[in-house]
């Protein structure tokens, strides 16, 4: 049984726990940031302006977390303090006594405290301050070469510095019996047609175990006290779009205990690029040879469209799976099939990929690596593979994780790692040591793969022309930035510094300014060279969002274009941990959808009529023109009727009428080339094309019209 304790945190003069300088009481899970706030009656206004810097100095002392046990045990039950995760280095004590110390927040720590403890007894968690690169001239990312926690919270450019304490997943005393199962985790093989497969329990109990396993459906397939049995009739777990996620149940009893879980019985690697990628090179180095990067889904060669994500709070240990489950479901509403658990924002609560394997949202998963030459030295790669393990142990029976990943963007010039480096080496050790037939990529971008670009115009092309030839095999990031909403835009920006907008201390904080380039997030430049002079905040916003809108609908689609030689599109980014000023993101902290959602969304259904534009603003008198496509990304043969047409205020101008005839499943097709001269039209700053689809699948451009 569970029993969960109610906390008391403190800030520690030093390491010794009886220097308290101050106390609070602790939310757990949680975060030690969060509970000062709370503590101060600010935790409404943590995103307002500067206020989040007042915990800064919360990195560099020590505090506590202190419980008086309360439990009941029964004769014969051991006692247990169990803690899913403490962030980040840490002792335990009883009643004072030290009796555990460690380094790393995703290991589970489970201590027998039964010789030790007593209900009554003082438990304390001692944090400690964390790790960082020590030197007067050390980035905020080196810093996080350090340690295996999330690189953003060392501050990046779209999260501020705030390296978050605390004990962040759940912390309980459990008592348990001799029947207790320690451990069970179901393995599974699929014959060749991936239509029976064959189950094997790994578990861990001093009694014996009955096994159960059931269909989506709740009808009994199995159970028996042999830990391995046979199924017929397998149905399969597909991705979103592709088929159903299947999901089987499974429980193990034991006479005193009852675990249960879930199995998705599924096939993936990753194969070469089609369409020219998996040629061989016509000279060495084969070194230089375009990574295998298209994911096969149970034989199926799979489009992977969607976003990369980054935790949805600042404060990770209070993120609930209601949280989740709002922006997953977006998710997969947005016609989306991967995400890309980007390494820097650390991993996540089990509940995220538990909703990720309902929903059939494939995830590419990332370690705690990104933009850092990782050291090599023994005691890092000891913590590392301490930390490594327990993560792939913990994953590796979701069917949702179809590939693991070293981390983000560590060839490179900023980084300066390769396949040699000890980190890495490690971590492909690792994988396939504890989970040999799921992939593994050293990270991302390998050659053949692309970052960017992030802006809608970088002074040279829009984005339309940029990804018409840039002919990347998998886009793992790219962006169109905006501004949040003038609504949110008020909660963090005060209101003497909102219009007009300058390089304040609050509009720099929130990343308007100073991330990637002196604009690069609000990219003030760019929206004067479209729209002019903006006269008021709002001016702003809807040119910015505009951008965003209609730049990733023309990113999305031409990758999908590209198919087969492209076998990804991915956004950067989903979500936010807070309300940035300007981003990238589909949605505003905490789970409100920016305009480019619906945008995305529509550009990411199965089958549409696409349109490659050239460009974004058009003139009164000038030839429009634009390359018809359709894309079908759907496992099943579509045929439709498009009829496209141009809008300019009142006068429509009907182009052509498309019969596309057959076009199978996971193939695109090109139309003709269409073309309109623009009439002078006054009052109108937009020029709407319209892709009509008799199948309901209608494709809307807005575009700037200058008369």
């Amino acid at each position: 049984m569970k029993f969960y304790q109610t906390w008391q945190g403190a800030l520690l003069a030093d390491q010794d726990p009886s220097s308290v300088v101050t106390s609070f009481a602790a939310e757990v899970p949680g975060n030690l940031q969060y509970d000062l706030a709370v503590q101060e009656g600010i935790a409404d206004k943590l995103m307002y302006g500067t206020t989040a810097k007042r915990f800064l100095a919360v990195e560099d002392n020590y505090w506590k977390y202190e419980t008086t046990l309360d439990y009941t045990a029964r004769a014969g039950e051991r006692v247990f303090f169990v803690a899913e995760g403490i962030d980040y280095i840490f002792d335990i004590l009883v009643d004072g006594k030290m009796l555990y110390s460690h380094e790393g927040m995703y290991t589970k720590t489970e201590l027998d405290i039964t010789a030790i403890a007593h209900p009554g007894s003082l438990l304390t968690v001692l944090i400690h301050p964390h790790p960082k690169l020590p030197g007067e001239f050390a980035t905020p990312r080196e810093m996080a070469a350090q340690s295996c926690k999330p690189p953003a919270t060392y501050e990046w450019d779209w999260n501020p510095r705030l390296i978050i304490s605390g004990i962040w997943k759940p912390a309980y005393i459990e008592t348990r019996d001799c029947g207790y199962i320690r451990r069970c985790e179901p393995f599974y093989t699929l014959n060749d047609t991936r239509t029976a497969a064959t189950v094997r329990f790994e578990t861990d109990c001093d009694h014996p175990v009955t096994y159960t396993i059931t269909d989506p459906d709740g009808k009994l397939v199995y159970r028996g006290a042999k830990p391995e049995c046979a199924i017929a009739d397998v149905r399969l777990w597909w991705c979103n779009g592709q088929g159903k996620p299947e999901l089987y149940t499974w429980t193990a009893e034991s006479d005193s205990h009852t675990v249960t879980g879930r199995i998705g019985f599924r096939t993936v690697r990753l194969v070469m690029n089609g369409g020219g990628a998996d040629h061989e090179p016509a000279s060495f180095p084969k070194s230089r040879y375009p990574a295998p990067i298209t994911i096969e889904l149970n034989g199926r060669r799979i489009f992977a469209k969607g976003s990369n994500w980054v935790n949805p709070d600042l404060f990770f240990g209070r993120i609930t799976a209601e949280q989740y489950r709002e922006l997953l479901v977006a998710a997969k509403d947005a016609n989306m099939n991967i995400l890309r658990l980007w390494g820097g924002s650390g991993l996540k609560k089990k509940e995220f990929y538990e909703i990720c394997d309902e929903l059939g949202i494939m995830l590419w998963q990332e370690f705690m690596l990104s933009c850092n030459n990782y050291v090599g030295t023994p005691a890092y790669l000891k913590i590392l593979e301490q930390e490594a393990t327990a993560v792939i142990r913990e994953l590796r029976c979701h069917p949702s994780i179809v590939l693991w990943c070293g981390g983000n963007e560590l060839f490179n010039d900023w980084s300066c790692m390769d396949d040699q480096s000890h980190a890495l080496r490690l971590l492909n050790k690792l994988c396939y040591e504890h989970d040999f037939a799921r992939p593994f990529l050293m990270t991302s971008p390998l050659f053949g793969m692309k970052h960017g670009c992030y802006v809608f115009d970088d002074g040279e092309q829009q984005v339309y022309k940029m990804f018409q030839t840039a002919h990347g095999t998998a886009y793992s990031e790219f962006g169109v930035p905006s501004t949040a909403s003038v609504e949110n835009l008020k909660k963090i920006i005060p209101e003497d510094e909102l219009f007009p907008i300058e390089r304040t201390e609050s509009w720099v904080y929130h990343h308007a300014f100073g991330a990637w380039g002196e604009q690069r997030w609000l990219c003030l430049d760019v929206v004067r060279k479209y729209f002019g002079e903006p006269a008021c905040i709002a001016d702003v916003v809807d040119a910015t969002q505009w951008m965003q809108c209609e730049g990733y609908k023309a990113i999305f689609e031409e990758a999908r274009r590209q198919w087969p030689y492209c076998s990804m599109a991915i956004n950067w980014c989903f979500n936010e941990p807070w309300i940035t000023a300007a981003n990238n993101a589909l949605f505003t902290y905490p789970a409100e959808k920016k305009p480019a959602y619906w945008s995305v969304k529509d550009s990411l259904r199965n089958s549409i009529p696409s349109a490659r534009i050239p460009k974004f603003d058009w003139h009164a008198g000038e030839e429009f023109s634009c390359e018809l496509w359709y894309l079908n990304d759907a496992p099943e043969t579509v045929s439709d009727t498009v009829r496209a047409t141009i809008r300019v205020g009142t006068e429509e101008i009907p182009l052509a009428t498309w019969e596309t005839g057959e076009i199978p499943a996971c193939t695109n097709k090109q139309g003709e080339t269409i073309r309109a001269v623009l009439p002078q039209c006054s009052g109108t700053r937009e020029l709407i094309l319209t892709l009509e689809s008799a199948n309901g699948n209608t494709t809307t451009y807005t575009l700037l019209y200058r008369g």
